[in-house]
């Protein structure tokens, strides 16, 4: 399914493939060789998605731009299923495995494997040929990687880098924070009341 989105309707390489139940929204390229599978959804919320020559986004895969931070996916890429990239920059030759999560201002070097639920946090730079393991999280730049059970040092690290001030603009330490969030970000989902369908 195809939509147009704040003015911006996807480009479709003639070779790509993209299924029927897959949702692609707003300025989105997808280039030749491209697979786009069941229940893939790639949205361009207020800035571009290039995805590069075969790209596939598996089943139930989610690519999202949000305003302020486009998408790019480099050629010969793989976006394994349930993986989830906001807002991220990935480079050529990447494997992004089953449920992984890749998040806004975060980059991911050339021939990097993100490995089973592996987590790539918020403007974390991955350098090119880097591995994170099954169910680590990467974070920072300078980069660390870390096991799940290091929950003190991931949080250290990622406190640092501010996800909802990054993200949303709004000071971790406001007492309404979830209340001025969700009606902020609500308002800008909103914009999707004037989407048009295109096939």
């Amino acid at each position: 399914m195809l939509f147009a989105h704040l003015g911006s309707e996807p480009r479709i390489h003639p070779d790509a493939v993209v299924a029927p139940t897959a949702v692609i929204s707003g300025d989105v390229t997808v280039g030749r060789g491209c697979q786009i599978l069941h229940g893939a959804v790639i949205t361009a919320e207020g800035t571009p998605i290039n995805l590069g020559e075969n790209t596939i986004v598996m089943e139930n895969a989610l690519v999202r731009a949000s305003s302020t931070h486009a998408v790019h996916i480099g050629s010969h890429t793989l976006i394994g299923p349930m993986a989830s990239i906001a807002g991220a920059d990935v480079g050529e030759e990447v494997f992004l495995a089953t449920g992984t999560r890749v998040f806004n201002g975060a980059e991911i070097g050339a021939g990097s494997e993100v490995r089973i639920n592996a987590v790539v946090h918020v403007r974390t730079v991955l350098p090119p040929e880097t591995i994170v393991l099954i169910s680590w999280v990467a974070v920072g730049d300078p980069l660390r990687i870390l096991p799940p059970d290091r929950h003190e040092e991931i949080w250290a690290a990622q406190k640092e880098l501010d996800f909802p001030g990054y993200v949303f603009g709004l000071d971790r330490e406001t007492p309404d924070l979830m209340v001025q969030l969700t009606e902020r970000y609500g308002r800008s989902l909103a914009r999707h009341a004037a989407d048009r369908r295109l096939d």
